[in-house]
């Protein structure tokens, strides 16, 4: 069996393969799936030349509950969409599983998991639905108003989704995207933090698809100015430079409070500083971290049946987050990083190209 540090379940390199250093104790499967309950599915979809797109589901305590998480979002720049949010800054919690697809699909992707919820979750389903769906733009590889993603494929995606290794790279819906002019997708790193005698994991899931080349850095090494040649996207002026987006899932089972996980979701931006880039202002990059812990924390009763009571919430103290803190930035800075290495090159819609990250040239630098 493979280490599953080093490949993805298909045998593609991670970033690690490549002896890229990083810090931090990564967890069995560097993955947001080292976080118990967490699931994870794709559907991708290639076909002929101009369909380049997917789905990527995200079921926090697996395909089994409905119960509301807490959980904080950040927007480091909003050119993009996160539905959902607006109750997450309202309530601190949200229920239910995310979805992750491309632009123009995000309301499919919202609707696809209100379907899904109507089937497995129907107590919830009658109540209201807030889900949480989000996009990055793959317009350059995909055909991204061809209308090719269905409320169907984003069910299929919610039922695929399993615990385990996760798949890297040109999958779901990171299957069309750009990553500093590299072809980018779907990513994922986790890392263990001690706490007394308590171990906890913090999980990250990114969306890449973002930064000019001549911005990429993999641990402190300025890989984009060293191999500037082959960037087709670059010579494109229809194509603003650093545009595309990012989405930062950030998971945890340590238990925390809502302004907690908003921090959290406010450390994605150093971990992805931390490869290079600046923050294009045609880039959306959004965050959402949740916690897993608190079980039961928050009354779901239908309003009329509820009973005056009091919920009861535990976290760590405030002073004792900064491992946590560090846990996130090595993890998203990492989860990046394992995007590039997986994805290779991709051509597209109207002929469009993409390459790969050299690896062998960038594994040398290591």
């Amino acid at each position: 069996m493979h280490n599953p540090h080093l490949k993805t379940p298909s045998g593609k390199p991670r970033a690690r393969a490549l002896k890229i250093p990083f810090s931090g104790t990564p967890g069995p499967l560097n993955a947001i799936t080292d976080v118990p309950g967490t699931e994870v599915g794709y559907v991708t979809l290639i076909e002929g030349q101009d369909v380049r797109t997917g789905v990527t589901a995200i079921h926090p305590r697996g395909k089994q509950s409905g119960e509301p998480l807490v959980a904080g979002f950040h927007s480091q720049n909003g050119n993009g969409e996160m539905t959902g949010v607006t109750w997450i800054e309202e309530s601190g919690t949200f229920a239910g599983p995310i979805a992750i697809t491309n632009t123009h699909a995000v309301g499919i992707a919202h609707a696809g998991i209100v379907s899904w919820a109507v089937q497995h979750h129907p107590a919830m389903a009658d109540m209201w639905l807030l889900p949480v769906a989000a996009e990055t733009w793959d317009g350059y590889l995909n055909d991204i108003n061809g209308h090719h993603i269905t409320e169907d494929l984003v069910v299929e995606a919610l039922d695929a989704a399993a615990d385990g290794p996760i798949e890297e790279g040109a999958v779901g819906g990171g299957t069309g995207m750009t990553l500093y002019d590299y072809k980018g997708g779907s990513g994922t790193a986790s890392r263990i933090v001690r706490y007394g005698e308590a171990a906890y994991t913090v999980g990250v899931f990114v969306q890449a698809n973002f930064g000019s080349r001549h911005e990429l850095t993999i641990a402190g090494k300025p890989v984009g100015a060293l191999f500037p040649e082959d960037n087709p996207q670059s010579e494109d002026s229809s194509i603003p430079p650093g545009a595309g987006s990012v989405i930062v899932i950030i998971a945890t089972d340590a238990p925390l409070m809502p302004p907690q996980c908003k921090a959290l979701a406010r450390r994605a931006t150093l971990g992805l500083a931390r490869t290079g880039t600046t923050g294009s202002h045609f880039s959306g990059d959004l965050f959402l971290a949740y916690s897993t812990a608190n079980r039961d924390a928050f009354s779901v009763a239908r309003y009329k049946e509820s009973r005056a009571h009091l919920d009861t919430l535990t976290f760590i103290p405030w002073q004792l987050l900064d491992p946590f803190f560090a846990a996130t930035v090595e993890a998203v800075e990492e989860a990046v990083v394992n995007v590039l290495v997986a994805a290779e090159e991709m051509a597209g819609y109207r002929g469009h190209r993409i390459p790969g990250l050299p690896r062998d040239q960038v594994a040398a630098l290591f």
